[in-house]
């Protein structure tokens, strides 16, 4: 039997919890919320809640079973013990194609912020250059990272106050108003930014003393990005209203020109690009991961399982994927991409509930797991049907190769 080479358990709660945030925060505050306002109107906060609660769910369901297999790539691992090969199979799968929607949306986010005429080739070179990051090695990318953190939260904090302080916000555009109808749809949508959670499971082979590392990390993140997310969200109302919101294609730097400060808006654009080389770096992180194990497993390429041997990553498998987004990037749109992937990661999310609840410990994975299929379902419908067909194609792809063998 050919031996597996073990990636190095290098990272503590510390960096974990920065992994997850570098995830998070970016994709939620600079590019999900203008969609979510759109579909929910003045009801966009209470989506916020019904996404942090299915995301709470989903982060106990993955602490668990991440605690009981520490081993990398999260919900393929653990629907492949728990339910079988070929829901473990499924999982990774919609986890690789969905968050590769996820690398591609944040990558052309750098390009429309840095410089917009030239927007895809900057996102190609954002792919490339974090691409080689990784491949040197997970303690060089948890440092990254953590920088990319620190500034972003120093940048959201800096709106947040010159918003609030200027004398020109109104609470009374948070009033709910009409129907409550799209709250579902927009709840699917911001969900598309709660996942980064996820990086901190598919880690679970590069992180010491797993079992008691992972469960304190994951809500710790989650936990850290919803109030960070809601602040936001409410700052953000109260200067534009849910229609001005659910129409700018760049809601904090719209924000800050409402307020009166648009000398921050240069300072904006600059972290919102920053927010999205976080995001991306912790993205390629996960997917690369997820696809070591099935590559392991026999079900994507065995060459992708190579671990380097010197830097202790996956290293074939890092180049893949830096490959297919950087090919993403040069030809997709940022909005478009973003219900495919919240109706993937979500699907991801309902295998991993339903693998928790075979451990016992059933109301909260069957919560995690009703939330997921009601949110993934009540996305646009152009993205259902996206999502559907591509899992399908995974599922074809899957019957082919079991019948050959």
């Amino acid at each position: 039997m050919r031996r597996v080479s073990p990636l190095q358990r290098r990272l503590g709660v510390h960096d974990a919890v920065v992994i997850g945030l570098g995830s998070m925060i970016g994709a939620g505050i600079f590019v999900a919320l203008t969609p979510a306002a759109a579909a929910a109107g003045s009801w966009l906060l209470v989506g916020l809640g019904v996404a942090g609660i299915v995301a709470y769910c989903n982060a106990t369901s993955s602490a668990w079973l991440a605690a009981r297999y520490p081993q990398s790539g999260g919900t393929y691992v653990y629907g492949r013990e728990r339910l079988g090969q070929f829901w473990g199979y499924l999982a990774g799968w919609s986890f690789v194609v969905g968050k590769t929607a996820s690398c591609a949306a944040m990558a052309l986010t750098v390009g429309f912020y840095v410089w917009p005429q030239y927007a895809h080739a900057v996102a190609v070179a954002a792919v490339v250059v974090l691409t080689a990051v990784n491949y040197r090695g997970i303690q060089k990318s948890a440092a990254l990272t953590r920088l990319i953190v620190a500034v972003v939260l120093a940048l959201l904090a800096a709106v947040v106050v010159a918003v609030a302080f200027s004398g020109r916000t109104d609470l009374a555009r948070l009033t709910l108003g009409g129907a409550p109808t799209g709250v579902l749809q927009a709840a699917g949508l911001l969900f598309f930014a709660f996942a980064g959670y996820a990086r901190i499971a598919t880690l679970g082979e590069e992180v010491r003393d797993p079992a008691r590392t992972i469960p304190r990390a994951i809500p710790i993140a989650l936990g850290i990005t919803l109030v960070v997310y809601a602040i936001v969200a409410v700052t953000v109302l109260s200067v534009l209203g849910p229609d001005r919101l659910a129409s700018s294609p760049a809601p904090l730097a719209e924000a800050v020109r409402a307020a009166g400060v648009g000398g921050l808006e240069p300072v904006v654009r600059i972290g919102a690009a920053v927010a999205a080389l976080g995001s991306l770096l912790s993205l390629v992180l996960g997917v690369s991961r997820t696809t070591l194990a099935m590559a392991r497993d026999r079900h994507l390429p065995a060459s992708l399982a190579a671990v380097h041997p010197r830097f202790g990553v996956p290293h074939h498998a890092e180049v893949a994927v830096g490959v297919v987004v950087a090919a993403l990037a040069a030809v997709a749109d940022v909005r478009g991409v973003i219900g495919f992937s919240s109706f993937a990661v979500l699907l991801y999310y309902a295998i991993a509930n339903a693998s928790a609840w075979t451990l016992g410990r059933r109301l909260i994975p069957a919560a995690g797991l009703v939330g997921c299929v009601v949110l993934a379902f009540a996305l646009p419908p152009a993205s259902v049907l996206t999502g559907v067909a591509v899992l399908a194609v995974g599922a074809a792809i899957y019957a082919v190769r079991r019948r050959l063998r």
